[in-house]
């Protein structure tokens, strides 16, 4: 488990699902994911199952984000490997998705940023990637806070999904390193 100033990042739990599935039944929150399409219940239990197994089959993966002070769930942030896009594969990729009344205040820069942290310092990656639809602009502005730079543009085959790459490498000294948002472990 992870604490920032505001936040709590943290393994998955079966009572999770309800909140999860609500995030991803919202169109304007789907609206830059792969097709577009909104997931039901059944797709959101099969995702959340997934999100649990990445954690130990691979020892790290996409944390749950909730407030500290109420413990609202407010969505995902973290790392994955990003096997819809082959072209870019090995890779990880630092990714996040919000409750819509989440977004912008901050939330989702505070919890990547935390999860870039727990990427370099605790499982000693070099190198991040994010990937997001071209036109989506928040995702953007996120990724320029937590100092990813833009690579290139392609498409993800499949679904004909134009989208951009960034990355971002590791700093030398990743404990003494500028910290974007300010939150960390605690």
């Amino acid at each position: 488990m992870i604490e920032t100033d505001r936040l709590r990042l943290r393994r998955w739990r079966d009572d999770d699902l309800d909140a999860l599935a609500a995030i991803n039944a919202d169109p304007e929150v789907m609206r830059y994911i792969l097709d577009g399409a909104v997931r039901d219940r059944a797709q959101s239990a099969d995702s959340l199952a997934r999100m649990m197994r990445d954690w130990d089959e691979r020892g790290f993966g996409l944390f749950a984000v909730e407030r500290r002070d109420t413990g609202a769930l407010l969505g995902w942030a973290g790392l994955a490997v990003p096997e819809f896009l082959p072209e870019v594969l090995p890779a990880v990729e630092i990714g996040w998705r919000l409750a819509r009344p989440a977004w912008g205040r901050g939330y989702a820069t505070e919890a990547a940023a935390a999860a870039l942290r727990f990427a370099f310092e605790e499982h000693g990656l070099d190198r991040v990637i994010s990937i997001r639809h071209v036109d989506n602009e928040r995702s953007r502005r996120v990724m320029e806070k937590l100092g990813l730079t833009h690579e290139f543009d392609t498409v993800v085959p499949g679904h004909d999904q134009p989208v951009a790459v960034h990355a971002l490498t590791r700093p030398r000294n990743s404990r003494t390193a500028s910290r974007p948002g300010k939150p960390g472990p605690r």
